[in-house]
């Protein structure tokens, strides 16, 4: 690993004194015995025990990197939320607003996570330390909203697991969400390719989601949410199990784990495409995702919408990029690898509307409805509509595999990068507490998380999964990156920061990314922000349950608990910080540059 420039601002690891010895004890001062003048005298070594530093581990190849990165930002969002974004809100005119907000503020976000994970070297908590200590607060935020992500993330994947075995089970026979006769289907039931005269009729894939796989019907919303269901809850302990033989080991592992993970989807995607534009009414499909509607790009909402889409489909905020980037290489071309990675994430996004709307297409075309009236965001389009789509076609079982092992894929590399930054962040900030004994850490660490999620494996599970998904990530991570963003430009400083990124790239960033990081991208946060907490009531329900008021205080809780981190770190801090009021905020805000002794910069970022 090359070492960055000798500049007082790096915060490199130096290398280990050429006299220090490689081995784990050497001799370090010995007193030579005196000419035997005096038989009494005796000669005495003393033997002084070094530990040798050791260097943070880094990637074994770049690709290994790229595609870790890929895969985070690629996620489950890509398949269910952007095709219906898109349709809603002006088809190929959403392409417009969706560049723009990806130029201004998901892209410089995306950038600036990457080079200050890479130069720095460490994780969401130690970062900021030789950033501005005062907003240390931050990465506890961060730690927070990635443990609340994977207590539902986790339990989303876990779904998809039961869909595939379900579909492994029926190898010999028909998906089980094929017809009527089924022991949990009600009278109501009705096949797709049936005529549809009863308005009430709900289909043979829908009552498999609802009321096999979770069960809704047993209970009561989250007042009453009974029992945890076993086979669930064996579901997503195998994720679980996946996602932990994936961290133990740090990038070593995980590394290895991401060339299936961030592949696999892209091969299904293209054989599923390719199925889906030979399929009936598959044209009308594509052609109603594309057609542009100009005159709706004059709603301000289809522009929040582009927005939010960016922002949470590249992930800049939740410690990810951080963490994956600070096992690069110090000299390793972070801005190309931005540049790369954000773009094959928005082209997936992109490439993934022509497999849903191809098949959409062609399910209004069995049903004979128009596409407004097959379509669903969120979980309904790939666990309702797609496997109505798939249980129509020839070779069924097969296309239900590969499409169920698609979503997996597309879903743990996913939550191995959340999990990753929290394990990265308190493994760096207590090295020697956790960072020697990581495999132990990640399991506590993820059997505790396992335990938090037992409650969305309940019958009434599914609301408490979109009451933590806007509530745990969905609103906080918004502020919190806000903070993050205004921490390094405003406090930190741009032009310090430009020139960190001058000694690793040998260049300082152009003028539009300075005025991104210092103008457009915190406002673009800021904005953002406030129209999600005024429209958080609309973010949690596409379905007809209505959300009992105390389940909302306890959704502001959760916000609340993560957002006041950053302030009441700020306040310990101050208490904690000797001096006159003067003195202590310079000090809070000052960079700590020199509280790592070289030799033991190393061992303080394993």
């Amino acid at each position: 690993m090359p070492a960055p420039p000798d500049t007082p601002t790096a915060p490199a690891p130096a290398p280990a004194p050429a006299s220090a010895p490689a081995s784990a004890s050497a001799s370090a001062n010995t007193l030579a015995p005196q000419q035997p003048v005096q038989n009494s005298h005796k000669a005495r070594s003393l033997v002084v025990s070094l530990t040798p530093a050791r260097e943070r581990e880094t990637w074994a190849k770049k690709a290994e990197f790229l595609l870790a990165v890929v895969g985070f930002a690629v996620d489950l969002g890509n398949v269910w939320r952007f095709p219906y974004i898109c349709y809603q809100n002006g088809g190929g005119a959403f392409l417009i607003p969706y560049c723009v907000m990806l130029l201004f503020g998901g892209l410089p976000l995306f950038f600036m996570e990457l080079a200050l994970g890479q130069y720095h070297r460490c994780g969401c908590l130690t970062l900021w330390k030789r950033i501005c200590p005062a907003l240390k607060g931050v990465g506890y935020a961060i730690c927070m909203i990635d443990i609340y992500m994977g207590m539902y993330y986790n339990t989303i994947i876990g779904w998809a697991v039961y869909y595939l075995l379900a579909s492994l089970a029926s190898i010999n026979s028909v998906l089980p969400w094929t017809s009527c006769d089924n022991e949990w289907n009600t009278p109501l039931c009705s096949p797709v390719t049936s005529p549809q005269i009863n308005p009430n009729a709900t289909t043979p894939a829908k009552e498999f989601f609802e009321r096999n796989v979770l069960e809704q019907q047993k209970s009561n919303g989250l007042d009453n949410m009974g029992p945890i269901k076993p086979s669930l809850a064996l579901c997503v302990f195998g994720v679980f199990v996946l996602v932990y033989f994936s961290l133990w080991k740090g990038v070593r592992s995980a590394g290895k784990v991401v060339w299936v993970t961030a592949l696999a989807p892209y091969v299904v995607l293209l054989i599923l495409l390719a199925r889906g534009v030979t399929l009936p009414g598959a044209t009308e499909g594509i052609r109603y995702y594309l057609t542009p509607e100009w005159h709706k790009l004059q709603n301000s909402k289809v522009w929040i919408d582009a927005a939010s889409q960016i922002f949470f489909s590249l992930g800049p905020g939740f410690g990810t990029l951080l963490a994956l980037s600070s096992y690069n290489k110090f000299t390793n071309n972070c801005y190309r690898d931005a540049l790369i990675t954000s773009s094959i994430n928005c082209l997936t996004s992109f490439l993934a509307g022509f497999v849903i709307f191809s098949v959409l297409g062609y399910m209004a075309h069995v049903q004979n409805k128009s596409i407004e009236e097959v379509g669903l965001e969120g979980p309904g389009l790939v666990f309702i509509v797609y496997p109505e789509a798939i249980a129509t076609m020839t070779g069924s079982v097969f296309w239900a595999i590969i499409f169920f092992l698609m979503l997996i894929t597309l879903g743990l590399d996913s939550t191995f990068g959340g999990l990753e930054a929290v394990t990265t962040a308190l493994c760096d900030e207590y090295p020697r507490v956790l960072g020697r004994h990581r495999e132990i850490f990640v399991g506590f660490l993820l059997l505790f998380i396992y335990i938090c999620a037992l409650p969305t494996t309940t019958f009434g599970g599914v609301y408490l999964v979109d009451l933590l998904n806007v509530y745990g990530p969905g609103l906080a991570i918004l502020f919190v990156v806000f903070a993050e963003a205004a921490g390094v430009c405003w406090v930190y400083g741009v032009n310090r920061f430009s020139e960190d990124v001058r000694t690793m790239l040998g260049h300082t960033p152009g003028w539009f990314w300075r005025a991104c990081w210092s103008y457009i991208s915190p406002v673009f946060l800021l904005v953002l922000f406030i129209v999600s907490v005024l429209a958080h009531e609309e973010m949690l329900g596409a379905n007809d349950y209505v959300y009992p008021r105390w389940s909302i205080h306890v959704g502001w809780l959760m916000t609340g608990t993560t957002v006041s981190c950053i302030p009441l770190y700020m306040f310990y801090k101050f208490l904690i910080t000797p001096g006159s009021f003067v003195t202590r905020v310079k000090t809070m805000i000052r960079p700590v540059e020199t509280s790592i002794p070289p030799n033991e910069h190393a061992l303080c970022s394993l």
